[in-house]
């Protein structure tokens, strides 16, 4: 598997079991690995590693643990599946499915307690749900109410939030620290629409 290393890099330390998938690369201006994350994808490490992505009406939600020393993010399009629709099981050709946001916000959250982290300790944050597919409803929003909700239910806290606007963001967060670093990309929301709008489609053709 390619993984994109840079050949002066060094060896990255091994993923988490069932993380193998992701694609990490060397930032060496940061020192450090970079996992990025497509939509439909999570990431969860142990590692002083950072994980990106690139979300326009999509939502990334960032989770550590600081005592454990555990974090993760995700990345998803849609909050639910479609009406008459049941979103697929947790794995799809032996990845983990994370395109919806129940799913994404769950296993997440159980990845992080399985490997140790207390769901008192954690530190939530949340970016994305741009308005950038203009011709739809407004995903994006529904996308951040919807983990709102989600972690009310679950009588978890939001520590912070960069959300909405009309603006596609590249996002960077080092699960170590709980730094966010969130760029919003003023001149590619439009590509990111486009793309977004492709991803949805082949979901809703997967479903129907």
């Amino acid at each position: 598997m390619d993984l994109g290393f840079e050949m002066n890099a060094p060896r990255p330390k091994p993923c988490l079991p069932g993380f193998q998938h992701v694609r990490r690369f060397w930032d060496a201006p940061r020192e450090r690995f970079v996992a990025k994350i497509l939509p439909g994808q999570f990431y969860v490490t142990q590692h002083e590693e950072a994980i990106a992505t690139i979300l326009g009406s999509c939502v990334s939600v960032c989770v550590r643990d600081p005592v454990a020393r555990i974090g993760g993010m995700n990345h998803f399009l849609l909050p639910h599946a479609s009406e008459g629709h049941t979103a697929h099981d947790e794995v799809v050709n032996d990845e983990p499915n994370a395109r919806y946001g129940i799913h994404a916000m769950d296993l997440l959250i159980n990845s992080l307690v399985q490997r140790g982290a207390r769901r008192h300790n954690l530190e939530i944050k949340m970016t994305g749900g741009g308005r950038i597919i203009t011709s739809m409803t407004d995903i994006g929003k529904h996308n951040a109410d919807f983990v709102r909700e989600y972690l009310a239910m679950k009588q978890l806290s939001l520590l912070s939030e960069d959300v909405g606007d009309i603006y596609a963001r590249k996002v960077l967060y080092f699960p170590e620290s709980g730094r966010l670093l969130v760029k919003k990309l003023t001149d590619q929301s439009s590509h990111v629409g486009r793309r977004e709008d492709k991803y949805l489609h082949k979901v809703e053709q997967s479903i129907g």
